[in-house]
């Protein structure tokens, strides 16, 4: 019993050790945004917290960029990006998992060999398809590389193979065809591993930098970390690290009331894949 209590001990320690060094930098990101200049310059840096900083900085950020320009761009990218993707990816990986094609294992393989392939590796075939499309510097130019996930076909086709043979066996008897009993059954029953491939995919569009920088140049195209990015370059006086932190936090609020608000649904949803 003893034995078994020090490991529970040593287990909870470690988990603290590490959350606290994960949590580190949101904490100092926090901190900087509630000093002035010069307290983040004087040493030693006090912890404690500057409210009226903090309120002058916030001013200071939103006045300086078209922030809501860049909130509404960087909504529409990731919920444009997410519900296309959600549209390709779940019929594509139902044929996959139940219905029986011809070459369905060529077909499979090319989607996992597309997971082999780095972004980077594909950027500048993708620049010069959005040149000859006409698309640079538009929103679509944007979504184009992302409109297609491998990593949501693999997922949801493991998660279609899960369901029991005889639900749908049974379903096509009651004269259910493929498309209702896709919507109807085989969706709600994978909405755990939905809910946290969607979770995933909307924190990587919203933080998405390197193919929105290099497919716009208009400040009207710009989303949120390309905003922060020509924010920190346009400081007057050096690096502004109060500010720079203050527009950090502008952007990454969203996502901390996303997960705040869906933590519930988020842990259940990992959980609940991981068991099936």
């Amino acid at each position: 019993m003893n034995s078994k209590k020090c490991r529970s001990f040593a287990v909870n320690s470690l988990i603290l050790i590490l959350s606290v060094f994960a949590l580190f930098p949101l904490f100092w990101i926090c901190i900087t945004a509630m000093k002035t200049q010069g307290e983040i310059l004087r040493e030693p840096l006090s912890i404690t917290p500057n409210l009226q900083a903090l309120r002058e900085n916030m001013t200071e950020v939103w006045g300086r960029a078209d922030w809501l320009l860049y909130y509404r761009n960087t909504i529409i990218l990731t919920i444009s990006v997410w519900a296309v993707q959600m549209v390709v990816a779940i019929p594509a990986a139902y044929a996959f998992a139940i219905l029986k094609f011809r070459g369905a294992g060529i077909f499979f393989l090319l989607v996992l060999m597309r997971l082999m392939i780095s972004p980077e590796s594909t950027m500048l075939s993708n620049y010069m398809t959005v040149l000859h499309l006409g698309a640079y510097d538009t929103m679509f130019g944007i979504m184009l590389p992302y409109i297609v996930s491998a990593q949501a076909v693999f997922m949801f086709r493991q998660a279609f193979r899960q369901l029991p043979p005889a639900l749908y066996d049974s379903a096509k008897i009651d004269g259910c065809g493929d498309f209702h009993y896709m919507i109807r059954i085989g969706v709600p029953l994978i909405k755990p591993y939905i809910t946290a491939f969607s979770i995933i995919t909307c924190v990587y569009q919203w933080n998405a930098f390197f193919w929105p920088m290099l497919i716009t140049k208009t400040p009207e195209k710009r989303i949120l970390p390309i905003a922060m990015t020509f924010f920190g370059l346009q400081a007057e006086s050096g690096s502004e690290w109060g500010l720079t932190m203050t527009a950090a936090i502008l952007v990454s609020f969203p996502l901390l009331l996303l997960f705040v608000i869906f933590q519930k649904q988020f842990v259940n949803s990992f959980v609940t894949s991981g068991i099936k």
